[in-house]
């Protein structure tokens, strides 16, 4: 009896278990239709995305110079469109409750995951904050304290420098935000100087007056510039000097470049005229004792 008692109650358990998974078929058939048309919606909005990211690209370049910024607006703009369409293809399935039930979870979702991921979303912010500063965009010649190089790409995430040894360096924006940069890009002219250091006895005005000719012969000052010369100390072993003069350049290589040309200006001058640039030079005073002594042991 309880056998057969149990065999009944097994028999309506697979009874309601079939009637669910028919159930559930039955919707799915009825359904292929509004889902055939939801994935039809993703993939329109789909095409839609990377079509007006296209035509964004293009209107951007005549009006946008900044390129990373551009970058970001596009990554924006596309993901908005593909979540339109994924709420479109949800109401297209009739999933008005899930929708409901997803939009209220996703504040909790959205807390949990800032929680998660502070670090990610702190260069998230720091990267959208460097791409809209006017003081720094893509191809510009940056100096930090411990890098140097182009500017290769602004992402979300990261900064990717180019070093001038075509190496990359790829660095958090959070921690390049906050701490000191040079940009050697944002001004085409900026002042270079050249240090040196004469013989004592050398004529100082004489000095004076051939390096700034020298320097006013290769580098052209405009309104507002001059070549300075300074005489800074009295050395060990000679008159130090520092001549500084405006030229333009926008990055490292240029600026070694010009200090080349001074350096090479500088030493053919002083060639010409007999000015000596000397070496460090050091003085022993060895009194008469010490001489006698040494001359005797070579007597010996």
């Amino acid at each position: 009896m309880k056998n057969y008692i149990g065999l009944i109650q097994e028999q309506g358990m697979w009874s309601k278990l079939s009637d669910k998974l028919y159930g559930w078929w039955d919707a799915i058939i009825l359904r292929l239709p509004n889902l055939a048309l939801a994935i039809v919606v993703m993939v329109v909005f789909f095409f839609i995305a990377k079509g007006l990211s296209a035509v964004l690209r293009k209107i951007f370049r005549k009006y946008l110079k900044n390129q990373s910024i551009r970058r970001i607006i596009v990554k924006i703009i596309y993901a908005i469109t593909l979540v339109i369409g994924f709420f479109i293809a949800l109401g297209v399935m009739d999933l008005d409750k899930a929708l409901t039930s997803l939009l209220a979870g996703a504040g909790v979702v959205a807390l949990a995951i800032g929680l998660a991921l502070q670090g990610t979303l702190s260069n998230t912010f720091s990267g959208i904050m460097l791409s809209f500063l006017p003081k720094i965009k893509i191809g510009d010649y940056i100096e930090t304290s411990e890098h140097s190089g182009f500017v290769h790409e602004i992402s979300l995430r990261n900064l990717v420098l180019r070093r001038p040894d075509n190496q990359y360096v790829i660095m958090p924006n959070s921690k390049f935000i906050e701490e000191p940069f040079v940009n050697f890009s944002l001004a085409n002219r900026s002042r270079i100087a050249v240090t040196c250091g004469v013989a004592y006895g050398s004529n100082l005005r004489q000095v004076e007056q051939l390096v700034k000719d020298a320097i006013a012969s290769e580098f052209e000052q405009k309104v507002g510039e001059r070549i300075e010369f300074y005489f800074t100390e009295f050395g060990d072993s000679s008159i130090n000097f520092m001549v500084r003069f405006w030229t333009e350049f926008v990055k490292k290589s240029q600026m070694y470049d010009a200090q080349h040309k001074a350096i090479l200006l500088i030493n053919d001058v002083f060639a010409e005229n007999n000015i000596n640039i000397p070496f460090p030079i050091r003085t022993l005073d060895v009194s008469k004792e010490v001489l006698d002594r040494l001359g005797g042991r070579t007597g010996e």
